[in-house]
């Protein structure tokens, strides 16, 4: 690893590649081409701002802010119990199911390396700018109340690998790859397959992901794009009305339409010819005896599919998950999926490719094309000439470490390292976990990273994306100081970053989606990866070919493509990638030694659960399954929202007293994590959901 110093010139290679790392990545020059052309403005006009300038030499690093006092009442109640084996159903997109996450006091584990890397500069940025976009809107429930004090739940602990994953089936298909001396890539792969088998609802091979890896080899870190395209007919219009109005999510979603043309083969592909051990062939044994032999159906994937408004209206679909009554399978039922298995036989023994071009890829054709209601505009052409794309990775210091994460056309990674960034003007370290103080800080700093979000992170090889100056440490010490200790922000204001037309985007207010998953891995060599893979809504599209569900990623793009005389950057358009917030983390020490790997499913509020553990880890010093444990809190640049029956939700009062408009609501995140130490591998798996971390 190249040390981290002020000579880095604004262009850090770290690790042997590239980085976008803040502090490091200069002010791109106004562009002389032609701008895409736009409307009249009718929003108010940004104040004047200057582009951030990186000094060439190093200052000093900026100074901790410490806050003034909150309100009293800053502590939060001790959360109740929760056993270690509960796993609470998931919800449907429209109708939570309550849950209950403590905050545990698990003792800290060993801290990584302590070396301190030189100050990154502290650019000079400017003011900021219109109206943020609209956060998605959960439905509230009521407050909880206190309940008894728990027993802190033990991470896992592990010598030499271990994997995190949301289903136990899964994790142990990956132990046992590691076992056979696979790679941690095997490893994902392996548990990816047995996922798409046993939790069909939220990933698979009809949809994409984004995956980060580190090589302990080469002491680099990749960054893999497998996110869906839109087909060549795709039209920034698709999601109207014919009257010009938006279609309802729950209108447009199910069919044909919403399909996007599937990354997560060719994503996988990539990734295991530059890093895999085993042969491709060995990482579906798990996958095709499970479908071929039958699982048993999980009380959770039995409540989502009876919950579930459109599975009853396609025949595949409708057969494979109801009885001959029209009744959801029962919960311990066993659940065959012949056509699923043989689908993985041929994937396995021809690559890729027998899913891209072939059979294969003329019934998904078919079956989009085809679709009552809704039909789609995909072609053989479309998946014959999809291609997974490697970038850097997103990578920023936080205190004394590097963070790094997935790029766009995720928002994932850059929106996590703004939260991180400006909340680097505060000592976290000296609050209390779950307090008002903590609480009150990070939604605020969310607040501001979601404001930049909406403006301008989209497909950037669709649109210009500002990235280095969105994590830039002087610009996010600046939107730092909008932080006011003693009050909340109705509403945060995009940063302003040019003059140049092509940045001059609209908010976007579209959000939906609360199906995907996610994979921590870590083998015997030290390499580590974090993978996060989606359909996007729980069961994609509801079109399920060969045994696998399409995904609905396309809802995902902006329905109305322009807002107020103004293009929207994340409108679809043809070969065009979606945003998402799909955040697969990995967290370095200052001798490029990797600490943590995290991420988890839940929409946009994926990059607030995050962030908090992140936070939980690197600042409370929170082993992972007590820092994924702790409630979360979360700001999508509107209301705050509170996680319900825990004890963040008895703060409500005192936020609303700061001027937080407060929602109580179940947050059911999927966080998986493995925390890196010099004493061993430490696993935490989210008890919102029921995966698990195993290892040996």
């Amino acid at each position: 690893m190249r040390r981290l110093t002020g000579a880095a010139r604004c262009k850090l290679v770290l690790f042997g590649i590239s980085l976008a790392l803040a502090g490091c990545v200069p002010t791109p020059p106004p562009e002389t081409g032609t701008a895409p052309q736009t409307a009249a403005e009718t929003e108010p006009q940004a104040t004047t701002e200057t582009a951030p300038q990186t000094a060439a030499e190093t200052p000093a690093a900026p100074k901790t802010v410490t806050p003034s006092p909150v309100p009293a009442a800053t502590e939060a109640p001790e959360p109740a119990p929760r056993p270690a084996t509960e796993a609470p159903a998931e919800p449907t997109d429209a109708t939570p199911t309550p849950v209950s996450a403590p905050q545990t006091a698990a003792e800290a584990p060993a801290e990584p390396t302590n070396a301190t890397p030189t100050p990154v500069p502290a650019p000079q940025t400017a003011a900021e700018a219109p109206a943020a976009p609209e956060a998605e809107t959960p439905a509230p429930v009521p407050a909880a109340t206190e309940a008894p004090e728990p027993a802190p739940r033990p991470a896992a602990r592990a010598a030499k690998h271990m994997v995190a994953a949301a289903n136990p089936l899964a994790a142990q298909a990956g132990l046992e790859i590691l076992r056979a001396g696979g790679s941690a890539i095997d490893a994902a792969i392996a548990v990816q397959m047995v996922l798409n088998v046993v939790e069909p609802q939220s990933s698979g091979i009809g949809g994409g992901g984004f995956l980060v890896h580190y090589s302990a080899k080469s002491q680099s870190i990749e960054s893999y794009d497998g996110r869906e395209t839109a087909p060549a007919a795709a039209t920034p219009d698709m999601f109207l009305n014919s009257d010009g109005s938006r279609r309802e999510f729950h209108d447009a979603v199910p069919g044909g339409l919403s399909i996007g043309v599937p990354g997560l083969l060719r994503m996988l592909e990539a990734a295991h010819k530059d890093h895999g051990k085993l042969p491709w062939r060995r990482l579906f044994d798990s996958a095709i005896e499970l479908a071929d032999e039958g699982f048993e159906i999980s009380p959770r994937l039995h409540g989502l599919v009876s919950r579930d408004r459109h599975l009853k209206k396609f025949d595949a679909t409708r057969s494979y998950f109801f009885d001959a009554a029209g009744e959801a399978k029962s919960a311990g039922a066993r659940l065959i999926n012949r056509p699923l298995a043989s689908t993985f036989k041929v994937i396995a023994d021809f690559g890729p490719d027998a899913f891209y071009i072939g059979p294969i890829a003329e019934d998904i054709v078919a079956a989009a094309r085809g679709a009552s209601p809704n039909p789609g505009r995909i072609t053989a052409n479309d998946l014959q000439t999809y291609r997974a794309k490697k970038r850097d990775p997103v990578c920023s210091l936080y205190r004394r470490w590097v963070v790094c994460g997935a790029p766009p056309p995720t928002s994932g990674g850059v929106t996590t390292l703004q939260i991180l960034g400006t909340l680097q003007e505060f000592d976290l370290a000296a609050m209390k976990p779950g307090s008002a103080e903590a609480v009150h800080l990070i939604a605020e700093a969310s607040r501001l990273a979601f404001a930049d979000r909406g403006q301008y992170l989209a497909d950037p090889d669709a649109v210009r994306v500002p990235v280095g100056r969105m994590i830039d440490p002087g610009y996010l010490a600046i939107r730092a100081k909008l932080i006011s200790r003693a009050t909340a922000m109705e509403k945060a204001e995009p940063g302003n970053f040019a003059k140049q037309a092509e940045l001059r985007y609209a908010p976007s207010p579209d959000e939906h989606g609360l199906s995907t998953t996610h994979v921590s891995a870590v083998d015997g060599d030290g390499n580590v990866v974090s993978l996060t893979s989606s359909i996007k809504s729980q069961f994609g599209s509801r079109l399920m070919v060969r045994g696998f569900l399409l995904n609905n990623q396309l809802a995902e793009f902006s329905f109305s493509p322009m807002r107020n005389g103004r293009p929207i950057a994340n409108a679809a358009a043809a070969n065009k990638r979606p945003r998402s917030s799909m955040s697969p983390t990995l967290v370095l020490n200052a001798g490029g030694k990797p600490v943590l790997a995290v991420g988890t499913p839940g929409g946009s509020a994926t990059i607030g659960y995050v962030a908090k553990t992140i936070i939980g880890v690197l600042d409370w010093k929170l082993d992972p399954q007590a820092a994924i444990d702790a409630p979360h809190y979360v700001n999508l640049n509107g209301p705050t929202d509170l996680e319900a029956d825990t004890p963040v939700a008895a703060l409500q009062p005192v936020l609303e007293g700061l001027g937080h408009k407060v929602r109580v609501l179940n947050m059911v995140s999927g966080l998986h994590a493995i925390q890196i130490t010099e004493n061993g591998l430490l696993g935490g798996a989210d008890p919102r959901r029921t995966g698990v971390a195993i290892g040996d």
